[in-house]
Parts: structure tokens; C-alpha cells; sequence
């Protein structure tokens, strides 16, 4: 099992460099091919207000603006896709980026992303664009953190286990990377308080799931730090043990439910500290 297909947005944010470095880079290693997918939001444009939907038309100017945009970050993506040396193609839609997004990721598998930045969020659904496509899009989304670089993510994994369904699709849908990674930690908080959920021995059984898809894996069970939600816990182990890349499922709980009280999924995507690959 590799990845054969991967997605990554482009767009014109200052982000999009290390996300398309990123997606390349994985492109090479999975001997995958690169789709770098843009919108212009026309779409979006035609319902932005009442006057543009009876007027039933952007202006020419306004639409020619949008798509020149984005064949521009397009033009920038294709040349450090080359650069790379890894197979790509560019794809342009006029819808939003969410939709567009969601439609694509169905053909792929695997999306790279770029955490919001603060203040960027910009849709109902939480931290941004990673929240709605992690939720919609059908596919495992690899977010990016919007500071720093991340020349490696195949050193250090650390993967969030809580025997959820969310967390089995997430280790599922992580196996290529699990695999190639020199080390992979698998963190279970406080399992005795999650009674009829692990089995016998909190963290076994997937450990021997991972190890007969080739993958080494070194359980970790300890009780979550006093004072720190389970986000918060696993970002500080993620810094503790040197973790170069975070898997771990999305909204576990009903989603009105998470929106409400935060939930881990919300505290990763708004406060990681390296990339994350989540899976709903």
C-alpha cells in the first residue's frame, strides 16, 4: 500500500510554499503523482450578496482577476513541483477552495493542507479549511503548520490511540508514511478509564496490526499530564520525544459536540507544532 495520488491546495497565502515542498516531497518518496488544485471562487462570488445574484453576473474584470490569480499560483506551483522532479499536474475550478477541495479529494489519496492562520478561519465549521476537509472530504488530510519547515516527516510518529473509529482510520490511512518511518511511538492515554475499549492490554492489539503491515511500533501508555486537555498532552509529547509527524482521527465525538466544548481536534489544528495526519 503507498499513496498513488496526492492532492495539495495552492493558493497565493504566504503557506503555500512549504506545503507544496512538502506534498513533493512525499510525491517522490510514494512515487505518487502531484496534483496541485487551485480555485478562483467565482462561484463563491456570484451568491457573495443579493445585488450579484439578481444581477445573475461578476463583472468581467472581477472574474478575469480570480482566474489570473490562480493560474499565477498555479505557475508557481508547477515550477517548484519540476524543480522536485516529481510527476504533477495543475487543476483550476471556479468554485470556493472548500468545494473544490471536497470534490477532488475524492479521486485521491491523500491531501496536504496548511493549518489557518489566526484569524483566517473564515468558515462555520471550526479552525479553518483543514476542519472542513477532514470532515467532508472522504480522504486522510496531511496539515502543514502555517510557521517553520519540515524537511522530514519519516524520523519520529507519533500516533494518537484511543480505540475510536476515527483512530483506526487514521492509522489505516497512515500506513505508507508508518511505514517508512525510522520510529513510531503509539501514545495511549489514561486506557483504564476507558473500560471494554482497549482489550486486555491498552494498545496491543493495534501494535500488532501495525507490526504485520511491517511497521515498528513502541507502545506508550501514561495517564494524561494534570491540567492539560488530550491535545494539549499530545503536542507536548509530540515535543518530549522529538516527533516529526502527528496521526490521530478527527472529531471522535458528535461534531456539535466538539464545536461546543473545543475537543482535541480543534486544539491541534489551531495550536500544532508539526504536521498532523488526520482521518473522520
Amino acid at each position: 500500500m503507498s499513496y498513488k495520488s496526492i492532492l495539495v491546495h495552492v493558493d497565493n497565502s504566504d503557506t503555500v510554499s512549504e506545503r507544496v515542498a512538502v506534498a513533493a516531497r512525499l510525491a517522490s518518496e510514494q512515487d505518487a503523482h502531484l496534483i496541485g488544485a487551485a480555485a478562483t471562487g467565482v462561484l463563491s462570488e456570484y451568491y457573495r450578496n443579493s445585488a450579484m445574484m439578481y444581477a445573475g453576473m461578476v463583472p468581467q474584470d472581477q472574474i478575469d482577476d480570480l482566474t489570473r490569480s490562480a493560474e499565477q499560483a498555479l505557475d508557481r506551483f508547477e515550477a517548484q513541483a519540476s524543480a522536485a522532479g516529481t510527476r504533477y499536474e495543475r487543476r483550476i475550478s471556479d468554485d470556493a477552495a472548500q468545494d473544490g477541495l471536497v470534490l477532488q479529494a475524492r479521486y485521491a489519496d491523500l491531501v496536504v493542507l496548511s493549518q489557518s492562520e489566526p484569524g483566517d478561519e473564515g468558515l462555520l465549521l471550526g479552525p479553518g479549511l483543514a476542519a472542513y476537509l477532514a470532515l467532508y472530504g472522504g480522504r486522510p488530510v496531511l496539515v502543514v503548520p502555517y510557521v517553520g519547515k519540515y524537511p522530514h516527516i519519516d524520523r519520529h510518529a507519533l500516533v494518537a490511540w484511543d480505540g475510536s473509529r476515527a483512530a483506526t482510520r487514521a492509522v489505516t490511512d497512515a500506513l505508507p508514511l508508518l511505514r517508512r518511518s525510522a520510529r513510531v511511538t503509539l501514545a495511549v492515554f489514561d486506557p483504564k478509564r476507558q473500560y471494554g475499549v482497549h482489550g486486555a492490554e491498552p494498545g496491543a492489539d493495534i501494535a500488532l496490526f501495525l507490526a504485520r503491515h511491517g511497521v515498528k511500533v513502541e507502545v506508550l501508555q501514561q495517564p494524561k499530564p494534570e491540567g492539560m486537555n488530550v491535545g494539549e498532552a499530545l503536542l507536548s509529547l509530540s515535543a518530549d520525544l522529538g516527533a516529526d509527524l502527528l496521526v490521530m482521527g478527527a472529531y471522535g465525538h458528535l461534531r456539535w459536540r466538539e464545536m461546543v466544548l473545543g475537543g482535541v481536534t480543534r486544539t491541534l489544528l489551531e495550536s500544532m507544532t508539526l504536521p498532523v495526519l488526520m482521518s473522520h
